[in-house]
């Protein structure tokens, strides 16, 4: 079922095998797309679908070194090149929209501190920063009175895309940042519209869907959850309860798609039992996308038992450009455990990596 077409909503693809967003950082400090971007992505387009490395829906959402924008009409026309290059493939791309919440820094914002929806630190490892590795600060609780400005960053990032030419977007609420962080009890603790309650942690989340839906159908936005994720320091004690019952009140909207990081390749937060596809089967009906560390094998075996509908691949990927022939010619997959050039800003650890040749 892996090398399958599917039709997602109005739009066919031709395998259930996406390839996953990852952040690479070769956007430049003018955080615009470029032709080594358009050959990376060319390179993986015999994926059925393709999401792009996160990508900033404004200037307070920047927490990375040389991480693509969409938030001025020059990011969307240089995205032209990357779109481009994937349809001239035959493949799908969605934008997945990005807003770091707390996981940034002072350095990044002229001196002022990054915002969240709570006065709560990230604990952790050290963050790149403009000035090489900084410690994480305590971010700025955002004012109830600045929520629908976030929303509208949203929106017009949206608008961007689809004048690039983007078949979809993903909405970014995984991997401790903003959304994900407005949505988790461990940090959220705040008191007004948006906080307290399950119903209020998600308000952000719906209220961002439902503005976007203004520029795309519903069919063509996805949103990305990692109820397991541990990375940027969270993971919440009721985060089985907060995570059905988000998925089931997403079920309203017609989404085109729920991508979910069910593996723990990427850490896990350890306060349970491991969340399962199964178990959002149950609760949501629209299509599910799996993701974080599966094989072949374990994507065939959530495929064949009706867990998902598409599986999301990752790191297999970088070192894979062909990943789809080699999956469907069994040939082996070059490894993809060395990151040392993984974010060289170059041609290194991004397009260097050869296709299989057979003997």
């Amino acid at each position: 079922m892996l090398l399958e077409p599917f039709q997602l909503g109005d739009l066919t693809l031709k395998n259930r095998m996406a390839l996953a967003p990852m952040t690479r950082a070769r956007a430049g400090v003018e955080r615009l797309p470029n032709a080594l971007m358009a050959e990376y992505y060319a390179q993986r387009a015999s994926a059925g679908l393709i999401i792009t490395e996160a990508t900033i829906v404004s200037e307070q959402g920047i927490g990375w070194p040389n991480t693509p924008g969409i938030y001025s009409p020059e990011q969307s026309q240089a995205w032209r090149q990357v779109i481009d290059a994937v349809h001239a493939k035959g493949s799908t791309i969605f934008m997945q929209l990005w807003h770091c919440g707390r996981a940034s820094h002072s350095s990044f914002h002229n001196g002022k501190p990054p915002v969240a929806p709570s006065p709560i630190k990230l604990e952790g490892d050290m963050i790149h920063t403009p000035n090489g590795k900084e410690n994480y600060e305590t971010p700025r609780p955002l004012e109830t009175a600045e929520i629908p400005g976030i929303v509208e960053d949203y929106r017009r990032a949206a608008g961007l895309a689809k004048s690039a030419g983007f078949d979809g977007i993903e909405i970014h609420s995984a991997n401790g940042y903003l959304l994900d962080e407005f949505l988790q009890s461990k940090t959220n603790h705040r008191e007004d519209r948006y906080g307290g309650s399950l119903e209020n942690r998600l308000r952000l989340l719906k209220e961002i869907i439902e503005a976007v839906m203004t520029i795309y159908p519903a069919r063509r936005v996805a949103v990305r959850f990692s109820p397991n994720g541990v990375f940027n320091d969270m993971g919440s004690p009721d985060y089985r309860e907060t995570f059905l019952h988000a998925a089931g009140q997403l079920n309203a909207y017609g989404l085109g798609l729920l991508h979910l990081m069910d593996g723990l390749a990427f850490g896990f937060h350890g306060l349970g039992e491991p969340m399962t596809l199964a178990e959002f089967r149950k609760v949501y009906k629209g299509p599910i996308m799996g993701n974080c560390g599966h094989t072949r094998e374990s994507a065939e075996a959530l495929l064949q038992a009706g867990e998902c509908d598409l599986v999301a691949f990752g790191r297999p990927y970088i070192s894979n450009p062909d990943l789809v022939e080699r999956f469907a010619n069994g040939w082996p997959l070059s490894d993809f455990s060395d990151m040392k050039d993984w974010y060289s800003f170059g041609p290194e650890g991004y397009v260097d990596y050869p296709a299989y040749k057979a003997a």
